[in-house]
């Protein structure tokens, strides 16, 4: 036969035929349309040669009518293969089990290290992972992925700047780089504080130089404010690097626009989730088929890959979760879109000025509704730190 896969699938069967009268059965067994193939003579009165497992209880009524005994000689096929694996069902679970075991244990947390903490920093860790479910004995599947952590911790633990996390087979490495101490005083070279802009001093203190202004006083930008030249009438000058705090009323001027309606989308809560077997780039559905009703929608897609041992194999699981959408509408009143764009325009400012300045009024200085927006000039009196250091030149 040619189809030699049909063959396997479906079973075949050597059979040996003694007797008399051989070539008579072999013609009953074609006129009665029973596929014969492999026929090959053993002796004068005998020879052997295949059928399909199937139509052995064709051929028995012709063996039967003749003068000829038949016998079988091999099997093959899948049939015969199911049940000899059948017969041998023990080994085969057992190899089944521990295949699943080791996957299973491959894909389990073994063991968590961490690097570059001191004790009690490493405890606030291992307290914020338990926290998460980041433990020994969890499937990794279950866990958020590596950069979900790494931000989640760096969020968290005020004491650490940056970790960094990696997952070796079964174990997550963790490299914790935490906050240094306040760095020792610096040494300075003599020089002078001159104002980085245009203000009315409000405070000021001096640690050491020669102070140059005083309360209320108004500089300019880049006006001498303390000199690190330090002497008086016939003294010999001595130069020091001058060291100064001085805070003053600063101005900012800031245009912001604020549309009376804005369009945008937001989560309904509903949603749907869809498991699938990934093996390569090929992706079979395992759960939560079906179209979804959606009109307007988000997809999230998760993957993980199944470990065997240390090795990552072409297997993995995807979870896709698609998320309802819906357009909303925010109207804002004239006097609401004002308050709003105060509120933008002082976080605006904020962002750009330092840690230690702060905002102490503001003015709307024109107002104007033109196309569905409000604009507004809105000025700004600070309270900042004006100081900026330029070197002494010794001579000057």
């Amino acid at each position: 036969m040619k189809n030699g896969w049909m063959n396997f699938f479906s079973g075949s069967v050597q059979v040996k035929v003694t007797g008399k009268g051989m070539e008579r059965f072999l013609n009953e067994c074609v006129r009665r349309k029973i596929d014969i193939w492999s026929v090959k003579r053993l002796g004068t009165e005998s020879f052997s040669f295949f059928i399909h497992l199937k139509d052995i209880k064709l051929i028995r009524p012709i063996i039967r009518q003749s003068e000829c005994k038949l016998s079988f000689m091999d099997r093959k096929g899948l049939p015969f293969l199911i049940r000899k694996s059948i017969l041998n069902s023990g080994f085969v679970i057992g190899a089944v089990l521990f295949f699943i075991v080791i996957i299973i244990l491959s894909n389990m947390v073994w063991g968590i290290e961490i690097k570059g903490a001191k004790p009690d920093t490493e405890y606030l860790v291992m307290k914020e992972l338990e926290g998460m479910g980041i433990k020994k004995g969890k499937m990794q599947f279950t866990i958020m992925n590596v950069e979900d952590i790494q931000r989640s911790l760096t969020d968290n633990i005020d004491q650490i700047t940056w970790v960094g996390v990696e997952l070796r087979g079964t174990t997550y490495h963790f490299q914790v780089v935490e906050k240094n101490q306040p760095d020792p005083p610096e040494y300075f070279s003599p020089r002078n504080i001159v104002s980085r802009k245009k203000a009315v001093i409000t405070e000021i203190f001096v640690e050491e130089g020669k102070p140059l202004v005083k309360m209320n006083d108004y500089v300019e930008k880049g006006e001498l404010l303390v000199s690190g030249e330090i002497g008086e009438g016939g003294e010999k000058p001595r130069y020091v690097p001058a060291r100064a705090t001085i805070f003053g009323e600063t101005w900012y001027k800031s245009t912001v626009e604020v549309e009376l309606t804005t369009k945008f989308n937001v989560f309904t809560g509903n949603y749907k989730s869809k498991h699938y077997l990934q093996i390569g780039s090929l992706s079979i559905p395992i759960w939560g088929f079906g179209k979804h009703e959606f009109a307007e929608y988000r997809e999230e897609e998760k993957d993980r890959n199944v470990r065997f041992l240390k090795w990552e194999l072409p297997i993995g699981y995807k979870n896709v979760t698609i998320r309802e959408e819906e357009e909303r509408e925010r109207v804002y009143t004239v006097d609401e879109a004002i308050e709003v764009g105060k509120k933008v325009g002082q976080n605006h400012l904020e962002d750009r000025l330092a840690d230690d300045a702060r905002v102490k009024s503001e003015k709307v200085l024109r107002q104007t509704t033109n196309n569905g927006k409000v604009k507004l000039e809105i000025y700004y009196n600070v309270i900042e730190n004006i100081v900026t250091t330029i070197p002494l030149v010794q001579g000057d």
